[in-house]
């Protein structure tokens, strides 16, 4: 496994905790969107950006 890259300056992730449950939603600067209960599994989907998500109607 590879280390993720930092973030660059500007781009803005979003980790919401959605109340009166155990998930986190999180919204990438490309405005991907993902739900996880792991805040590891969040930000590790967040930083593999590109490779682990794509833009909101891009593709599937």
């Amino acid at each position: 496994m590879t280390a993720p890259s930092r973030p660059s300056p500007g781009e803005i992730y979003r980790i919401d905790w959605l109340p009166g449950t155990d998930v986190l939603h999180g919204t990438c600067h490309c405005g991907a969107e993902h739900s996880a209960d792991d805040p590891v599994v969040m930000w590790e989907w967040m930083l593999s950006h590109p490779d682990g998500h794509r833009p909101r109607g891009e593709g599937s």
